[in-house]
């Protein structure tokens, strides 16, 4: 308060009652100006400590705004790796479900669909591997990866369609196929039993034509061309036989073979020659040629004359003509 001073032009000595309402009313007026100073101060006060918070407010709203700037793009990463492990998951399937029909791609041999299979995999395959390389992901490698994946389950589908259409296609030829091999086989059946039968009529037609041979005999001769008891005085041996007669049998000139094998296994050899036998070529001991007509032939004889030294024992004779064996017999000579 403002010391209150006698002298002052507004002090009237000579009226106490205005002098003291003067008084009141200058010591008024001073509080109110003191109260409005002090309405100041408190006013400018708050407004410092308004602003203290506020800034104190702006600093922790900036800190927090940076943490959660780093929580959201952390939560981002994650989603993202999520989302590249779905899309990680959903390409073992398709590469899983194209395995499992791997087998048959050889019936895509001629088409492109697998050329387009193995481009779209080849495309995923190096996205992944960049999303693996890659420390912050984007949403844009993730949708780009996405759409990849999408775009190689739509080939798969149609693989497996073209796969599906080819097998039932193959299954219907697989069908008609072996109903032609029923019928082949059916043929094929036939014809080997008519060819069976031809053989065996042809066999048939063979064995009839052949030369047939009867009563065929073996002796030793001497030099009087009379019968020798003992083989080891024999100057030559002497078989004898009948071609009976055989209208199947086509007529001309017969050469007639024979084989004679001593009682040590060999065969005797002199001016026979030799003749094909069952697609071999044997030694005749000797052989004679005779004109046949179809009719019966009796008293055939070929001669061998003896150029080695003959033991007792058995003798095998055979005689052949036209590759067939007419006649094989054995003869103990003493």
């Amino acid at each position: 308060m403002e010391n209150f001073n006698p002298t002052d032009s507004e002090f009237n000595p000579t009226n106490p009652e205005e002098n003291r309402e003067d008084a009141e009313l200058e010591t008024t007026k001073l509080e109110l100006e003191a109260k409005k100073r002090r309405t100041i101060l408190y006013f400018v006060s708050a407004i410092v400590a308004l602003a203290l918070i506020v800034v104190g407010l702006f600093i922790w709203l900036a800190t927090n705004r940076a943490e959660l700037n780093e929580v959201r793009q952390a939560n981002e990463q994650l989603m993202l790796e999520n989302e590249m492990m779905q899309s990680a998951n959903e390409f073992a399937q398709i590469e899983s479900e194209f395995a499992a029909m791997e087998n048959q791609t050889q019936l895509l041999a001629n088409d492109s669909i697998v050329e387009k299979y193995a481009a779209a995999r080849a495309q995923v395959e190096k996205l992944m591997e960049e999303l693996r390389n890659e420390k912050n992901k984007s949403a844009a490698q993730i949708k780009k990866l996405q759409d990849e994946i999408a775009t190689l389950k739509g080939i798969l589908r149609d693989y497996v369609q073209r796969i599906n259409e080819l097998m039932a296609e193959n299954e219907g030829l697989r069908s008609e196929n072996a109903s032609v091999k029923s019928q082949n086989a059916r043929l094929s059946n036939q014809v080997q039993q008519v060819t069976k039968s031809n053989e065996e009529l042809t066999e048939r037609m063979t064995l009839a034509e052949k030369l047939n041979v009867s009563g065929l005999n073996f002796v030793a001769l001497n030099k009087k061309d009379k019968n020798e008891k003992r083989i080891t005085k024999a100057v030559r041996l002497m078989a004898t036989f009948t071609i009976p007669q055989n209208n199947s049998t086509p007529p001309g000139e017969k050469t007639i073979y024979m084989r004679i094998t001593s009682p040590e296994g060999n065969v005797l050899t002199g001016n026979g020659g030799t003749f094909d036998f069952e697609g071999t070529s044997l030694a005749a001991t000797a052989r004679t040629t005779i004109e046949y007509a179809n009719e019966e032939i009796g008293g055939v004889k070929i001669y061998w004359d003896v150029n080695t030294t003959l033991n007792p024992g058995d003798y095998k004779v055979e005689i052949f003509a036209d590759n067939y064996r007419l006649a094989s017999r054995s003869f103990t000579m003493k």
